[in-house]
């Protein structure tokens, strides 16, 4: 199965939520590039597809990581399906429409410049990352406030934010850490 099947099949069996239907209708749409867009342009998943194949990562890692028993008995970490859905799959929609193929010029092991493909990161709607995500999902359907913040912090402490901002978020929305740990496990283990 391919990953955007995998996708939309994970996306159609949790996301229940009214207007879900609409942002998958958007998702898949010429209007979006989301299923063949690059998750980033020099790193991991910087091929066209990355951005549907991070996103599946994240929603593996997210559940593992709910799936421990110190998560689950100590921390009282339980959600539903549908908020794991959204949250890892969608956490990174912020990316779609912004990553442009072009080229670029580097030297060859024997030093003759070549011209090699590369993306270009080119932000249509600069609203940030996690922030402009929510700001996309929420023109769609209502997310749970843990959600929304979840989303909104998941680069944790490897982003821009104030910091202590990102640490209060996660004190107060443990989604927002699980988040967190899952986008890097993915980004700096699977990819």
């Amino acid at each position: 199965m391919d990953n955007k099947t995998k996708f939309i099949e994970i996306y159609n069996e949790n996301i229940k939520r009214e207007g879900a239907d609409k942002l998958l209708e958007y998702l898949c749409s010429s209007h979006s590039d989301f299923f063949t867009s690059p998750s980033s342009a020099r790193f991991h998943g910087s091929f066209p597809g990355g951005l549907v194949e991070h996103s599946l990562n994240v929603y593996e890692c997210l559940n593992d990581y709910l799936l421990r028993p110190t998560t689950k008995d100590k921390y009282k970490m339980n959600y539903s399906q549908e908020s794991i859905a959204i949250t890892s799959l969608l956490h990174d929609v912020c990316k779609i429409n912004c990553y442009k193929e072009s080229s670029r010029n580097v030297k060859d092991e024997f030093g003759v410049w070549q011209k090699v493909p590369y993306y270009e990161f080119d932000d249509p709607i600069p609203y940030g990352h996690g922030e402009k995500s929510v700001y996309i999902i929420s023109g769609y359907m209502k997310l749970k406030r843990e959600e929304a913040f979840a989303i909104r912090y998941h680069m944790g402490f490897s982003g821009i934010e104030d910091k202590k901002s990102i640490g209060t978020a996660f004190k107060q929305y443990p989604l927002a850490f699980a988040l967190s740990v899952a986008d890097m496990e993915a980004t700096y283990y699977l990819e």
